[in-house]
């Protein structure tokens, strides 16, 4: 990695960790950078994995209260994350870098029309929670039983599954499927997606690092710590102040870099 990747690398890192507090989807920055590297996709995509771990950390800071508040109710949702998440690590150790070729691809495909589509998505979360009748604090005692639900953790599950193999953008996907089940605002289900999403991220860390270790699986770690350390950062100060970012220009950033690396990638 020559020091200008680096300092690139390192730039994007901040940004996908402000975007991962917020929103959701900061993946999609850092993982194009290291495809633009040269770095092969399944080596990229645990490096990044790895490396976004100390996002999460970060955004889970940032929400600890608001977790605090709902974390009676997401045992369910916690376990089955964890079983679908190392899954999803799994599957990615079995796919052949052929594969990962075209699938990579597609995936980030996928992960950008959830990006696009996720103002729509919100809204029509915002239009079903307003319309849901009664009282507020009925509809948030409401809200709780639906975060155990068997629609909600089997979707969650699915979400999860994608999010151990992939990572980029299961925020969105989170954030979708929470409002959607709950009827709540995205704001008031955000730590809640943080929460699943570190708990996504550190089960496909360490599949990656006990197959680093026996399989020898490859994992550039110059990039883990500059992702580390560039999305912790973020993450921390994103959790605070990345709401007040215009989020159509975060959204049109994540757009312009995917499309870049899809670009590099197909050609």
């Amino acid at each position: 990695m020559d020091p200008l990747s680096l300092v690139l690398l390192a730039v994007a890192a901040v940004v996908a960790g402000a975007i991962n507090a917020a929103v959701g989807s900061g993946s999609l920055l850092t993982l194009p950078v290291l495809l633009a590297m040269g770095v092969p996709p399944g080596a990229a995509v645990r490096t990044n994995t790895i490396g976004m771990v100390f996002s999460t950390i970060g955004a889970v800071a940032g929400y600890r209260r608001e977790i605090r508040e709902d974390l009676p109710h997401l045992k369910p949702l916690m376990v089955t994350t964890t079983i679908a998440a190392l899954a999803g690590a799994g599957l990615l150790l079995v796919t052949s870098s052929d594969v990962l070729d075209w699938v990579v691809p597609v995936l980030i495909v996928v992960a950008l029309v959830l990006v696009v589509c996720q103002p729509l998505i919100a809204r029509r979360v915002r239009a079903r929670s307003a319309s849901g009748g009664g009282g507020e604090a009925d509809r948030d005692e409401l809200a709780a039983r639906r975060l155990r639900s068997p629609g909600l953790i089997a979707a969650m599950s699915g979400a999860s599954l994608y999010g151990g193999f992939f990572t980029a953008a299961q925020g969105v996907l989170y954030l979708a499927i929470l409002g959607s089940f709950t009827g709540r605002q995205m704001r008031s289900v955000n730590g809640i997606k943080n929460l699943l999403s570190l708990i996504v991220n550190v089960c496909a860390a360490l599949v990656y690092l006990v197959a680093f270790v026996v399989f020898d699986a490859p994992v550039v770690w110059l990039g883990v710590l500059v992702v580390g350390v560039g999305s912790l950062i973020g993450s921390y100060f994103g959790a605070h102040l990345a709401k007040r970012f215009p989020e159509w220009l975060m959204r049109g950033v994540i757009i312009v870099v995917a499309l870049v690396a899809l670009a590099r990638q197909v050609m």
